[in-house]
Order: structure tokens, then sequence, then C-alpha cells
């Protein structure tokens, strides 16, 4: 990555479909895979001779996303670099199999990869696919543009995807991560569901075991309890698996899918001294990359590998945006989660300012879950000239599971969003805040009992969650 940094990401949009979330957060294994799954790459391309090296450097395509970003960004981080890892879920030339009535390309995993600007250090954050967040407005494959609207985290991708646009499909997720984060992406990489089976195949397969039997006809998939090789559809199978196993959950599968890539990375370590695994290995890989230009290479990618091989595992944190479920706030909303604040925004402040924040950082902030949206009882006053404002406000609020004491004009304009709060009322002032990004809650005398008062200024956010 060394020679790349700030350049702006260029790509598309796309999106995806998403289901209930619910259980355990997923283990440290997505950033094991990384490493391993780099240093084969690395010790690959490394083995092969000019006119492989140039073949597979072929194989990788470039997305240019820069005129689809716009100029409404965040600042860049403090130090080191932010790549935004797209798992999509394309099925093209898969035939019925899987998803057959899939219209649009598919966002099946979502990943932060903030690297350290001393070199030490490595954060890899997963961002749950049910994540309820702001989707900003994006062009589509199509030359129209979406509304802003709240969904799904991983309907970004899909919005441009619906013509097979991979540039827009990466724009709109970029821009979405970027609108719900504040954190800016340097790059982004797209691992393509196509080349997962090739690269499973030429290692022979790899390794499961599976605690229970597996019976799951949507992922087309019987297997038996025990360890065993998998591969071709049983491969896509498992990683796909998600009713039949443990909670049912897509926090679980996650889970699944990154002790399946640990496998994975494992398995390639040790087949591929073998010259036509290798080549298998690394053709299907880099057929499934798709990139920013300034990635689109083996050369800039196995940099990348090397830094982050050079960094100590104990050193790499592997963590998840903090969430709990949307039902909460939102009794109707069996379906998806809400980022947990104020953690969230300290994670991402960390990455800002180029701070590591490891799992026990993380832990601790979340060690206060913030009161429900539905003991929160909030006055919306409009400090701005636009008419309505503070009506508009009040109705996002209620969706959010708010209560509103109050709505009416500010006694003065201002020029900024306040939100302040009464003695006991810390708590409550928290948990609207986390729908704010930008707006810090303050105790005050002139708060009325019992509620906590947002005055918007022309400088209201979008009310995230």
């Amino acid at each position: 990555m060394a020679g790349h940094a700030r350049r702006a990401v260029r790509t598309e949009d796309t999106g995806g479909s998403t289901e209930r979330r619910r259980g355990r957060r997923p283990k440290r294994r997505i950033g094991r895979w990384v490493v391993l799954g780099t240093s084969c790459l690395i010790l690959g391309a490394a083995a092969t001779g000019g006119w492989l090296y140039s073949h597979l450097s072929g194989n990788i395509k470039g997305a240019d996303v820069g005129d689809a970003l716009g100029d409404d960004r965040p600042q860049a981080a403090a130090g080191g670099e932010n790549i935004l890892v797209i798992g999509s879920d394309s099925r093209k030339g898969l035939g019925d199999a899987y998803g057959r009535n899939l219209t649009t390309m598919q966002s099946d995993a979502l990943m932060l990869l903030h690297t350290g600007g001393n070199g030490k250090w490595a954060t890899v954050v997963s961002f749950p696919r049910d994540s309820w967040v702001q989707v900003p407005a994006c062009d589509r494959g199509d030359g129209s543009t979406s509304s802003p609207h709240h969904f799904k985290i991983n309907e970004a991708f899909a919005i441009g995807g619906t013509t097979g646009d991979t540039a827009k499909a990466a724009a709109c997720a970029i821009k979405t991560v970027e609108a719900n984060t504040q954190v800016r992406i340097d790059h982004f990489l797209i691992v393509d569901f196509r080349g997962f089976g090739g690269m499973v195949d030429a290692l022979g397969g790899v390794e499961v075991c599976p605690k229970q039997p597996i019976h799951d006809t949507k992922a087309h998939l019987d297997l038996e309890a025990g360890c065993q090789i998998v591969k071709d559809d049983k491969a896509l199978g498992y990683v796909r698996a998600r009713y039949s196993i443990g909670d049912g959950s897509d926090v679980g599968r996650i889970g699944r899918q990154q002790e399946f890539m640990q496998s994975l990375a494992a398995r390639a370590k040790s087949k591929l001294h073998s010259p036509s695994a290798l080549y298998g290995f690394l053709d299907s890989a880099t057929k499934s990359l798709t990139t920013d230009p300034d990635l689109a290479g083996i050369k800039p990618l196995t940099s990348l590998a090397s830094g982050l091989t050079g960094i100590a595992t104990d050193r790499i944190s592997f963590l998840t945006v903090p969430n709990y479920p949307r039902e909460r706030d939102v009794p109707t909303d069996k379906a998806n989660v809400t980022w947990q604040q104020p953690a969230a925004r300290q994670l991402f402040t960390a990455i800002n300012r180029d701070q590591e924040m490891t799992k026990t950082d993380l832990k601790k902030a979340t060690a206060q879950m913030p009161a429900p949206a539905g003991t929160v009882h909030v006055t919306v006053l409009n400090g701005t000239a636009a008419q309505g404002a503070a009506l508009k406000a009040a109705d996002r609020l209620r969706d959010l599971g708010f209560q509103i004491t109050a709505t009416g004009n500010a006694p003065d304009k201002v020029g900024k969003t306040t939100l302040i709060y009464p003695q006991g009322q810390s708590e409550q002032a928290q948990t609207l805040a986390g729908h704010l990004p930008g707006v810090t809650p303050a105790l005050s005398e002139q708060a009325v009992a019992g509620t906590v008062t947002l005055t918007i200024g022309p400088d209201l956010p979008a009310l995230s969650g």
C-alpha cells in the first residue's frame, strides 16, 4: 500500500438481501485468514514466472469509482489507510442452483481494514449485514439516482448492481459506510462468489468439522457430523448455510464463514508446493478480485499483504461494530440490528485518529447498554429558517422508537444543532445522540425535566439507525 495513500477510490454500486441477526458475535477468525491468505498470494506470486505473473495480474479487474463518490466525503484519517473489503455474492456463471430469482448483485460480507500508520498494528471491523443504516442517494447502473432512505447496510451494493455495474455497486457501498461511520475509505477490494469454488477445488477441498449433521435445503447441503473434506457444491453450500445451523443468525454464519476461510488458508499453505495447485489457486483467486485502480495488480496487492504479514498476530484486532436487536427500540422490527452508541462512534473515532482499539477496549465501551428509544422523551425545536424542520425530524424520531413530547420553533435561530438534557437524563440523551453523528449532548439548567431537547440547526445530520 506504500505510495498509494490518500488516493480516492473509484467504483460503482450493488446491494443484497438480509435476514434476521441474533446470537453470539463472530470469533477472531477473519484476521487470521487475511494474514494467511495474503501470505499465500505473496508466496505464490513470487514463485511464478514472468509471463504467469503478467497473466495473474491481468486477471484482477479495476473499477474507477471516484466520480460516483462526489466531493462530500469525510476527511482522511490522521494516519494509516482504510480499505473496504466487500464479499460479492454474484451468482453469474453458477446457473440456477443458488439464487435463481436474484436480479441484482449481492453483498454477502462487508469489512473495514485499517492499517495503522506506524505499520505495527491493524484493525478489521465487520459490519453485520442486517445493520439498519442511512443509505444515501447513489448512482445506479441504468443512469438513474436512488433516493436517500434507511435500510439494511448490504442493500447499498445492490442499488447500482441491478445492471451488473460493479463500479457503481462499490461506490454506493463506500458512500453508505462513509455516511454512517464518518470514516473515509482509501481503497476497496471486492471478492466475488464465483472465484471461491475454484480456489477450494484447486486445493482438493477444505476440511470442516460440524458438530451436528447439517441438512439445509436452501444451501443444497447434506453433511454428517464430524471432520470431513468438502469441495464443489458442498463447499459453496457450507459457507451459505444459515437456518439449519446454530441459532440461524447472520452473525453466526459470519463466524462459520470466517472459520472456513481460516481452514482454506491453512490448506493453501500446505498444498501450494504443487505447481498445478498453485496455478489453479492463484488463477481462481485473482479472477475473483475487483479493486480500485491503485490496487489492480499483483504488485500493489502483495505490497498490502507484506504489510499485514509483518504485523504481530496479537496486534491485529478483529472487531464487530457494537450492536443490539433493533426490536429493542422498534418492537415491530424483528429482523435488523442497531449500532450501539456511543461505543460504535468511539470505534470509528479511533480509526480516524489512527489509534489502536483492541477487543478489550471495545468490550469496555459496550459495557453499558443505552436506554431503549421508547423510554426517551424528546422535545424538538426548529432553530433554522426552514419551515417544518422540527415536524420532519420528529416524524423520523418516532420511526426510530423515540417518544415525542412536543415540537415547535426555537426562541432564536441557531448555527449548530444542539442536544441538552436535565439532571437524571444523561443516559437518555446519549441514546438519542447515538443517532446524531457529530452532536454531543450537554447537561443544561434550561432543559425541561423529564425530556431531552433537540434544537435543529442547519447542520443537522441525517438521523441514522
